[in-house]
């Protein structure tokens, strides 16, 4: 079994990394496979709702990983994405990267488990988990908790790993996302999926 982790911040190494580097440890130790796939620092490019994906499957933007990504996510058992905070909020190439990884492609990610963190000075972290979550509550991703919001606190990677609390967070989190994948792998083939309905779209102005 294999956990994608994405690194959202433009500093491959920077607070993020670390926190993200305690959930791999600790999926390591339970015999998990975790990758790291940092999106880079160059700009990433806007959803443009063109729909070209519908039909290919890949996002028609080429000029980044998210296509790669695709593969990967694909591939997973499952996910934990990473942000810095900036201005309360998730950087906005993870958001641009995220929006064009799920559009039209959550379907081929529905029933892995997913994880948000996020790394901050001081404030912002639970607004920024709120609006991470979202991605996978729309794909039916079960979400990972962990002892507390999945937070850590520093303005350097030295200070993360002094935030002892946030570390531990991260290795429950990282525990309890094992847990889950060999619940369910456990459960493969004797437990099967939920029955899914038609979708049906509700527009409110008629």
């Amino acid at each position: 079994m294999n956990v994608l982790l994405i690194n959202g911040s433009p500093r491959e190494r920077g607070c993020t990394y670390t926190a993200l580097s305690e959930v791999a440890g600790a999926l390591g130790a339970n015999g998990i496979e975790a990758n790291i796939h940092h999106i880079g620092s160059a700009p990433v490019q806007d959803c443009t709702a063109c729909g070209g994906c519908r039909e290919a499957g890949y996002c028609v933007h080429k000029g980044d990983s998210v296509n790669a990504c695709a593969d990967l996510l694909e591939k997973a058992d499952g996910l934990v994405v990473g942000s810095p905070v900036y201005y309360a909020g998730p950087t906005g190439s993870i958001c641009s990267f995220l929006d064009r990884l799920f559009y039209h492609k959550g379907a081929k990610y529905m029933y892995k488990p997913a994880a948000v963190v996020v790394s901050c000075r001081r404030a912002g972290s639970t607004a920024s988990l709120d609006r991470l979550y979202k991605y996978f509550s729309l794909s039916g991703m079960p979400i990972v908790s962990s002892q507390y919001w999945a937070m850590v606190h520093g303005n350097t990677p030295d200070e993360v790993r002094q935030d002892l609390e946030g570390m531990q967070i991260m290795r429950t989190l990282g525990n309890n996302m094992a847990w889950l994948l060999k619940c369910i792998d456990a459960a493969r083939g004797t437990v099967p999926l939920p029955s899914r309905e038609a979708r049906v779209g509700t527009n409110f102005i008629r």
